[in-house]
């Protein structure tokens, strides 16, 4: 695969560059901190560790939003990170909200996707239930591989007033994490979203982060053609192609709802 890891001197700018960004987006909205849900994942964990660095532990305040699918392990993790920033937090279970959805509209029970999509959609209505009230912006915990590929809920996890680590692929994640002291564990452990039970994010992608890594910065954001994607990582063009379908199918999900052109 291609090495898409940064040097030293990289992973320090990349750490001012992102602390900035957050800094400058809480002063342009006069907002006094930011929100964020803390998953016990390394997209969030990495984010929190950024915003304090950007803003100070006095001004982040974190969410631990369990459902009756999360884990005991990454609910536990979520917390570990938030005491470990020494920030605020408040653990809220979300599954009583889900379940009023459930039963206003119980034809839904039972599918996995439209039920798993209430869950993050309910995490983002308490995300901003809390910015709003204590006047903070919602920091985004989404990574660019994942938004070029769409897989993120629309109007749930994708529902923030920014996006930190938008422009990192999931290894440079990884990569910033380590170099910023985050724990191996957390660091290392497999990705899921945990939108339902015993979901994992390769399982559901169908792919490797490695993979869709590179082949997003060779074909997708880089301007080799499919073909020659596939030679030069040495992966079947049908996985580049797929590749390319989810980015083209998912495009809805990183633009506004469109409208139709003025009439002249």
């Amino acid at each position: 695969m291609l090495d898409l890891r940064f040097s030293e001197r990289e992973l320090a700018r990349q750490r001012d560059h992102i602390t900035q960004f957050i800094r400058d987006r809480v002063d342009a909205a006069g907002a006094d901190g930011v929100v964020l849900g803390l998953s016990g994942g390394i997209d969030s964990t990495l984010t929190g560790n950024l915003a304090v660095e950007a803003l100070g532990p006095e001004d982040v305040h974190g969410l631990v939003l369990p459902a009756t699918v999360s884990s005991d392990g990454n609910m536990s993790d979520a917390e570990r990170v938030a005491q470990d920033l020494e920030i605020t937090y408040d653990v809220i279970e979300i599954e009583p909200i889900v379940d009023s959805l459930l039963t206003a509209y119980p034809e839904a029970e039972g599918d996995h996707e439209a039920v798993g999509n209430a869950r993050a959609r309910a995490r983002a209505v308490l995300n901003y239930l809390v910015a709003n009230h204590e006047n903070r912006l919602v920091l985004g915990t989404g990574n660019r591989s994942e938004a070029a590929v769409g897989y993120f809920t629309k109007y749930g996890d994708g529902a923030v007033d920014c996006h930190p680590i938008g422009n990192l692929y999931k290894g440079q994640v990884r990569q910033l994490a380590r170099y910023m002291g985050v724990p191996d564990e957390l660091v290392d452990k497999t990705a899921t979203a945990e939108l339902w039970a015993d979901q994992t994010d390769e399982d559901e992608l169908g792919i490797g982060y490695d993979t869709l890594d590179s082949i997003l910065a060779t074909h997708i954001d880089g301007p080799l053609s499919v073909a020659a994607t596939a030679r030069l990582l040495e992966v079947d063009e049908a996985t580049v192609e797929r590749v390319r379908g989810m980015y083209e199918r998912s495009d809805h999900k990183r633009n506004a709802p469109p409208a139709p052109e003025p009439l002249g």
